[in-house]
């Protein structure tokens, strides 16, 4: 009984800086009194009029239980590296104006400790507060309680109501991203996010149907045939080649744990292959998924099936960087013992040095003889910060040839890789979705896969 007196009438209480300052006036002047004999009764009147303001308040804010309702309002999963969207509903049910803070609990991995809002309310309104966050590491999450501070015009104190309740949401790779391209890819308006529109030459020999000529349409495929039953021009019509396979293999290694923009290299790649895996399902390919380190760690078998693609979503979900030396012929293995069909193979690596990737290079040649390799890896953007400054004085000089070697050696990466018949892309992280989007598409309309 007394520890539910206290939490409703006490234990929610809160003075704000206005009552400081009034009771500080108030010890003064009583302080005053004993060398200021005019002030008389000055100080008691003044003391007097505090405490009719302080119970007045208190009276209005305190006199019934349930007098404000907040509740909040997310995703069921919130998407790595984007803005999530988050909103706070608030209705009053005091019969007068009051001022409204609201201190949202947020999940202690944003190490954010100013998520406050002041608003005013007038007599029973409704209010919708509305924020973003971006987290930029997968797993659960956990938000708190809304505190909900309630003041009157006189501004002395505070009630606090305690609102919604604890929830755990995950945080799965960015799926945003991923819902964005494919509405694009459907719309052919993937253009717009810097997607390259391929011309094809030729067309792919996967016949489809035989229809009747309309202005537009390619003599070359005139069926001469069909022409001569029907008395009018017949076309073949032909369809892009299908059920393809596309492999997107990621390294979880040490060296995918380098963050840029506070996203490591391994969560761009995850994004990237939600991205490319599901633009690959809606051309009618084959998308599977592969993670490794020092070992095998997860393998998907391509699938054009209607619940792959949760099942890459659940997969990529829990991967997580190795503090280990990625074993590249432990990948060799596994995908010359169980990729038997000819498939798009996109690697998202990193190298750093050309003699790191000159020790892989064995086992790149034999997968390229086997499959399409595709090597995705990443630029140092900062380091191309560094040497886009002006040099002011010899340290900076030496720092940035520094730093226009290691540009550079990558480079020779790209070239070496290149003259043994290996596709390579060098993007800086937050292009690699659209480069790597880029690439498989020109490789479809080449029909190179």
């Amino acid at each position: 009984m007394l520890k539910r007196f206290w939490s409703r009438y006490i234990g929610n209480l809160f003075f704000r800086p206005r009552f400081y300052v009034l009771v500080i006036t108030a010890s003064a002047l009583f302080l005053f009194r004993y060398f200021l004999v005019w002030l008389g009764d000055i100080p008691f009147d003044f003391a007097g009029v505090v405490l009719m303001l302080f119970l007045s308040e208190y009276f209005l804010l305190f006199s019934k239980k349930e007098m404000f309702f907040a509740r909040r309002a997310l995703a069921e999963r919130l998407s790595n590296g984007d803005p999530n969207s988050i909103s706070i509903f608030l209705e009053s049910k005091y019969r007068f104006p009051v001022h409204v803070q609201v201190v949202d609990e947020i999940p202690h991995q944003f190490q954010k400790r100013d998520v406050l809002f002041k608003l005013k309310m007038g007599i029973g309104k409704s209010e919708r507060i509305q924020y973003e966050l971006r987290p930029v590491k997968r797993g659960e999450y956990e938000f708190g309680l809304i505190n909900v501070y309630v003041s009157t015009r006189l501004g002395l104190l505070q009630r606090r109501f305690k609102q919604g309740e604890h929830v755990k949401v995950p945080v799965y790779p960015s799926y945003l991203q991923m819902r964005k391209y494919q509405l694009m890819a459907i719309s052919n308006r993937l253009s717009e996010v810097g997607v390259k529109k391929i011309r094809r030459i030729g067309h792919s020999m996967e016949f489809e149907q035989i229809k009747e000529y309309v202005r537009g349409d390619d003599y070359r495929t005139i069926n001469w045939k069909a022409t001569a039953r029907k008395g009018q021009l017949m076309m073949n019509n032909y369809t892009d080649e299908k059920s393809q396979q596309i492999y997107c293999v990621i390294d979880k290694g040490r060296v995918m744990k380098m963050p840029f923009e506070e996203l490591s290299l391994l969560d761009y790649a995850i994004n990237a292959s939600l991205v490319l895996l599901n633009v690959a399902l809606l051309k009618q390919d084959k998308a599977g998924l592969i993670s490794f380190a020092e070992k095998i760690s997860a393998f998907l078998p391509a699938e054009k099936k209607a619940t792959q693609m949760q099942s890459i979503l659940e997969l990529l979900y829990s991967q997580k960087t190795r503090y280990l030396e990625s074993d590249f012929e432990k990948l060799y293995s596994a995908i010359r013992n169980r990729i038997t069909q000819r498939s798009l193979i996109v690697l998202f690596t990193n190298f750093e040095s050309l003699s790191g990737m000159q020790r892989q290079l064995p086992y790149l040649r034999r997968i390229a003889q086997h499959h399409l390799l595709l090597v995705v890896f990443f630029e140092n953007t900062e380091l191309k910060q560094l040497i886009d400054q002006p040099a002011k004085d010899l340290e900076t000089i030496y720092t940035k040839t520094i730093a226009e070697k290691f540009a550079f050696e990558k480079k020779l990466i790209v070239k070496e890789l290149q003259r043994y018949g290996i596709l390579t892309i060098l993007t800086a992280p937050k292009n690699v979705t659209v480069n790597t989007l880029n690439k498989y598409l020109e490789l479809k309309a080449r029909q190179a896969i």
